[in-house]
């Protein structure tokens, strides 16, 4: 039946993709998904209150993701930190989904911040922030992925700044990390990260950073949308570091790679792609770079859409869609995010996942568009 779309009439498909789980780990390349929260809808708080978790269903989607392969990237921006998702029920995040990742054997990365600092600081205090949180992470029995700092980029006057805080925090770690380079299209705050607005300077003083303590790195993750940039960082690293990719416009390219190497990946919007990306590497995994590329190309489009400007609210996006495939029951996200983009833009999303074959029950999924689109858009 016909649904009436802003953008206009749309027949929705009537049979989902055929993705059942298989949790066979992938062979080539090593695939994070950068997971959401789901908020609890009944808490009865304000935009500004602490974060209000419903954690049954936010692990049970980390055992969804863990179902099909997939590592899960823990208390990333996906999750809306620093967006909504406090320090405090990052910790809290981290510490749990740690545990079911330990109960079901699945493989999880968290992210290490310092968002625990809510005004000026230092760069010691900074230093302190980041220990304290590589602590609780490392305790957990999880993997360590140095985030970006918006009190680092603000405390820092230079190049020089990064070049002792890093190495003092990889001399400290006990396992190689993922260090996460986030540009501003994510976070405005995180402009002139490395020490420049030059990112050929800024990649000079993280390249610098990673060549001097190769053995405490496991990998790099890149968030900058610029393909030519990862593909030029990620033939300069050592020998044994990975390269995994953050880029949400173009990472076919960059997973299948060249005659010089290829991307790993962490990305948000392996999120709502989860089942047909793990799909797609297994099928790259038999050598198949033509059938890799012919299942995850035609989710590009999606995914820019997703992550068009403002960049930093594709959270919006991303949790809409476990919405519509039945991994929550409402849509509703800490810290009232769930307004931060416009009913057009949502029901573009639906129309792309849709086509894609994104969702496990189109009927379902097309009664809570139909519903969005009369609270939201009236009866038009």
């Amino acid at each position: 039946m016909t649904i009436h779309l802003p953008q206009g009439p749309y027949e929705p498909r009537t049979t989902p993709l055929d993705l059942a789980p298989s949790g066979a780990p992938l062979a080539s390349r090593t695939v994070f998904s950068a997971a959401h929260v789901v908020a609890d809808p009944y808490a009865d708080i304000g935009p500004d209150g602490p974060a209000a978790v419903d954690w049954d269903a936010t692990l049970a989607f980390r055992r969804h993701l863990w179902s099909h392969g997939l590592g899960v990237a823990e208390a990333m921006d996906t999750a809306q930190r620093g967006m909504g998702l406090d320090w405090a029920g990052a910790a809290e995040l981290i510490r749990r989904s740690a545990a079911e990742a330990k109960s079901v054997g699945g493989r999880i990365a968290c992210g290490v911040g310092t968002d625990q600092l809510t005004g000026p600081a230092t760069l010691p205090e900074v230093r302190a922030a980041y220990e304290e949180q590589l602590a609780l992470v490392e305790a957990s029995g999880a993997q360590a992925i140095l985030m970006a700092s918006r009190a680092l980029a603000a405390a820092a006057d230079g190049p020089e700044d990064y070049l002792e805080t890093y190495p003092h925090l990889l001399r400290q770690a006990t396992e190689p990390v993922v260090l996460h380079w986030l540009g501003p299209m994510f976070d405005p705050a995180l402009e002139g990260y490395w020490g420049s607005a030059d990112l050929d300077a800024a990649t000079d003083t993280f390249l610098k950073v990673i060549g001097e303590h190769p053995d405490k790195v496991d990998g790099i993750k890149i968030s900058l949308l610029d393909a030519e940039r990862e593909i030029d960082v990620r033939r300069r690293l050592p020998s044994g570091v990975r390269c995994y990719t953050g880029d949400d416009f173009n990472y076919p390219e960059l997973i299948a790679g060249d005659d010089r190497g290829f991307s790993h990946a962490l990305l948000g919007i392996f999120d709502p792609l989860g089942p047909l990306a793990a799909h797609a590497v297994r099928v790259l995994d038999t050598g198949d770079v033509e059938g890799f590329r012919a299942l995850l190309d035609p989710t590009v489009e999606l995914s820019r859409h997703l992550f068009k400007a403002p960049t930093r609210f594709y959270k919006t996006g991303v949790v809409f869609l476990a919405w519509l495939a039945g991994h929550q029951d409402h849509f509703t996200m800490v810290g009232g995010l769930q307004s931060a983009r416009s009913l057009p833009h949502l029901a573009k999303a639906y129309e792309l996942a849709d086509r894609l074959g994104l969702f496990p029950d189109p009927e379902l999924a097309e009664a809570r568009m139909r519903a969005l689109l009369t609270v939201r858009g009236g009866s038009r």
